[in-house]
């Protein structure tokens, strides 16, 4: 049996680099060389916890789910894909059949196998044998770097879908993690150029600063409310992205937004309860909706980065290699005022 390499998760903070079998590929499948795999605060928390609510890792596991690679081989139904092509890999694969995917939204099926989500295995490995339906080519001139940010893309994508931007709006985004910058710069391709920002670690305060926002505000130290209704002469904003995952930024975007406002909660705070002003929001007649990942969006996802619409590698600020990958999510934890994305190198 033919072996590779992949970064198995064999305990609570345990990563080991060891043989495994090499997977073969069904009729309508292609073998995958995987080249590239991005690190999801998913992946970092089971390292951490072993599990994220009811989703328990049961070793020998294997992490990660956002990925580019290669074809090098073809299953005999395979059509669209040819070898030597690089591909992004799409994590989740509905069942096709139930309710939410025959209505297109898939991504809410409850029969979904999702990378790196117990019990089925992820990508930081050598190789993975993938459906051809769910493999996206990769255009000329768009490599496989950018083929793993695809995944973390479309989150921001599908936030934006979910609050109807439009042109000229105002927007305030909390949390300046991957997901967050990466809401920024979707917005302001899609032309929402007033952006305010909220972060806590000064990295990342600074890439939002960067990217030329009109104002970054530190949630430890600053009247984040406050200082938004002074820049907005009172108003608040259009609408507000909830991409930190903490009670207190959650609870404040109800204050952020204006009337008739829009709120998008991306982060998945931890705890399972969280009080908000609810006069408050109805008073606005405020908008909030919730966020399940993204449906639809690889090929749109590929386009904006392909046609540099938007660039994605700008927020990664760490790589290695696979057998650096248990160094390296120590560091995501021990140093996460430094490590904004993290991208393994296969």
């Amino acid at each position: 049996m033919s072996t590779m390499k992949a970064a198995v998760m064999t305990g609570i903070r345990k990563i080991e680099i060891q043989d495994v079998p090499k997977p073969e590929i069904k009729p309508d499948e292609v073998l995958v060389k995987i080249k590239h795999v991005g690190i999801c605060g998913s992946d970092i928390h089971y390292y951490e916890y072993g599990n994220i609510g009811d989703y328990v890792i049961k070793p020998p596991f294997i992490l990660g789910h956002e990925s580019g690679g290669e074809v090098v081989e073809l299953g005999a139904d395979v059509k669209n894909l040819k070898v030597g092509d690089q591909v992004a890999l799409e994590p989740g694969i509905p069942c096709g059949e139930c309710e939410v995917c025959k209505r297109g939204d898939y991504h809410l099926c409850n029969d979904v196998k999702f990378l790196a989500t117990p019990p089925y295995d992820g990508v930081f490995a050598e190789y993975i044998a993938y459906p051809e339906n769910m493999a996206f080519k990769l255009p000329e001139g768009c490599d496989t770097v950018e083929g793993a940010m695809i995944e973390p893309l479309d989150v921001a994508l599908h936030a934006l879908d979910l609050a109807g931007a439009k042109i000229g709006e105002s927007a305030l985004v909390f949390g300046c993690g991957c997901i967050g910058l990466l809401i920024i710069k979707t917005l302001q391709a899609a032309g929402v150029k007033e952006i305010y920002a909220v972060d806590v670690l000064e990295p990342r305060i600074k890439k939002a600063e960067e990217l030329g926002v009109k104002a970054v505000w530190n949630g430890k130290t600053d009247d984040v409310i406050e200082q938004l209704m002074k820049a907005t002469n009172g108003r608040g904003v259009d609408m507000a992205f909830e991409a930190a995952g903490t009670v207190k930024t959650t609870q404040q975007t109800i204050a952020a937004i204006a009337k008739g406002g829009r709120i998008v909660i991306t982060g998945m705070a931890a705890e399972e309860t969280i009080p908000v002003d609810i006069i408050g929001l109805v008073c606005k007649e405020g908008k909030i909706f919730s966020q399940f990942r993204y449906k639809n969006l690889y090929p749109k996802g590929i386009k904006l980065v392909a046609d540099k619409s938007i660039d994605v590698k700008d927020v990664i600020s760490d790589t290695c290699r696979l057998e650096d990958l248990p160094e390296m999510f120590e560091k995501c934890i021990n140093e996460k005022d430094k490590v904004i994305k993290a991208v393994v190198e296969l």
